[in-house]
């Protein structure tokens, strides 16, 4: 069959038929006979500008434009030698796009060019086919395509694209090529959900519901933690969950009661990783501009997850709250980063503390150093490898309404390496306490918001600025609490968002055993003063004090 369809299409096409597609994978149910409907659930796509892929250009992954032409596509193009772009080009969402501006316009060109462009994508991608890109049958462009594939099937009765979504529904469950707990394995789970609903072939329909099922609970925790650490991922899958479900019922078949429960449980991790201006923290592969939708907000103002996260604010539904961010708990997979003991932190309506967040999926030198220690606000030891994936542990908390504090410690670095954390809330300030033992020295490292620019700097502070509005990073020795001079303010770049980004000053404390360092945001000169062991900081919102130790603070 695959020969005389090869045959045909080339004929139509005015060129050589191409050799037959290796068998499908042996499948672990019997071949599918049946029809379903086609399911296309709303938002199961990104928006694409339809005129424009008609013109034959086409944009992804943030990248400028690309002629592709009107014609045939050349499917091993990669024109920003990117992996996102290769991916989107293979995934075909954006012929999908083209499917639902038919649907919405009733106007035919758009579903001819859809149909097009499938057609051509299976005539020149056979499976295992030589000179096809690596991209075109990679497991996540197989999960994103084959639903594309079954939003064109409810218009376009053909062979061809029957054909080519059995040959999808068999990759798609054979066990060897499923990413049991990850987002891809999500997504393969959607997609053969629908291919199977389509096709009629309850086997796959259920595999699919039963491998999202058991992927859910190894990937989200009791508390609704995603364990691919960066809260963005977190978002993602809650919105992808969303048309997992919707498809389930559409396919008639019942939602799996722990399934639903663990989407909702998403929904306090994704809200307590929202900073008050609504944009989620961006921490490990998390954009920093990114917003999530609605969702209903928690009740606590901070919470500690035992995945390895503290967030906190003064309060809700207030775009001026403090807020802030802590990482711990087991070392770095999929898409966390070497943040461990890293902290963010805004207050009085501005960034302040910032990490250098996430640029691209580009295998770089620039994507390697924001995954690094470096690009986070974390103490390094001075002539100390770094042991990567190392875990963190909580030590202690004590959460009150007006402060809260934090001891942390690992051995990254093969010594022990400690930070305690102190935020004031309402006299907005943060305390942190670093230290390594005898004979060994750290530095502390201190990335700014790009909107805040040096103003001065000396005796052991260093004031920064946006517009009138000051903060002040001072630093004292431990445990005398004099201030301790000699920080190095250098210009770092971190990622804004999706491929851009900005110039910050990052201060770097001199070498050290131990530092505390003291935050305070609104306040230019504050008055700091250590006596008996008690640190007093007069803030923008009143003095306050505490033990230089931070103990029982």
């Amino acid at each position: 069959m695959f020969r005389r369809i090869a045959t045909l299409l080339a004929s139509a096409a005015g060129r050589p038929a191409l050799p037959p597609p290796p068998a499908l994978p042996s499948p672990a149910f019997p071949s599918p006979t049946g029809d379903g409907p086609a399911i296309c659930v709303a938002g199961g796509f990104p928006a694409v500008e339809a005129a424009e892929i008609m013109r034959g250009r086409v944009a992804f992954a943030g990248l400028p434009p690309v002629e592709l032409g009107t014609g045939d596509v050349d499917w091993r193009a990669d024109p920003h030698l990117s992996r996102s772009w290769a991916l989107n080009l293979h995934a075909l969402r954006w012929m999908a796009g083209l499917v639902a501006e038919y649907e919405r316009s009733g106007r035919r060109e758009f579903l001819d060019r859809a149909t097009a462009v499938a057609a051509d994508w299976v005539r020149s991608n056979p499976l295992g086919g030589k000179g096809v890109s690596p991209w075109a049958w990679a497991e996540h462009p197989v999960a994103l395509r084959a639903p594309a594939l079954v939003c064109l099937s409810a218009h376009v009765r053909a062979a061809w694209l029957r054909d080519s979504l059995l040959r999808h529904g068999g990759i798609l469950a054979d066990p060897a090529r499923y990413r049991e707990g990850h987002n891809h394995g999500l997504d393969q789970d959607i997609a053969l959900l629908t291919v199977g609903c389509r096709l009629g072939h309850e086997p796959w329909r259920d595999l699919a519901i039963r491998r999202m099922t058991r992927s859910a609970e190894i990937s989200i925790d009791a508390q609704g933690v995603l364990h691919e650490q960066a809260p963005r991922y977190g978002l993602y899958v809650h919105r992808r969950l969303g048309v997992a479900l919707e498809t389930i019922e559409r396919c008639g078949a019942a939602v799996p009661p722990g399934l639903a429960a663990r989407r909702r449980s998403l929904e306090t991790y994704i809200g307590h990783a929202t900073q008050p201006d609504g944009r989620m923290v961006p921490i490990g592969d998390s954009p920093a501009g990114t917003r999530p939708p609605g969702l209903p907000r928690p009740e606590d103002t901070v919470k500690v997850f035992d995945a390895g996260y503290v967030f906190g604010r003064t309060a809700w539904d207030d775009p001026g709250s403090a807020y802030y961010s802590i990482r711990f708990g087991p070392g770095r997979r999929l898409h966390g980063h070497e943040d461990h003991l890293g902290v963010t932190y805004r207050a009085q309506g501005r960034d302040v503390l910032v990490e250098a967040g996430f640029h691209s999926y580009e295998r770089t030198p620039y994507r390697k150093w924001t995954i690094s220690p470096q690009a986070h606000n974390v103490p390094v030891v001075v002539g100390a490898d770094f042991r990567e994936g190392t875990a963190t542990r909580l030590v202690s908390s004590s959460v009150a309404a007006d402060r809260q504090c934090y001891r942390l410690t690992d051995e990254a670095y093969g010594v022990g390496r400690t930070r305690t954390v102190l935020v004031g809330h309402g006299a907005d300030l943060m305390a942190v306490l670093d230290a390594v033992p005898a004979g060994s020295a750290l530095r502390s490292l201190w990335h700014f918001a790009p909107s805040l620019t040096v103003v001065a700097e000396g005796g052991g502070r260093v004031v920064l600025a946006d517009g009138d509005w000051r903060v002040t990073l001072a630093q004292l020795a431990f445990p005398s609490g004099l201030p301790v001079g000699g920080q190095t303010v250098e210009h770092r770049e971190i990622a804004t968002g999706h491929l851009r980004t900005a110039r910050v000053a990052t201060v770097l404390s001199p070498p050290a055993r131990a530092v505390l360092t003291l935050i305070v945001p609104g306040a230019g000169e504050p008055e700091i003063t250590c006596s008996g062991g008690t640190v007093t900081v007069r803030t923008s919102g009143g003095p306050v004090s505490f033990p230089i130790s931070l103990d029982g603070a």
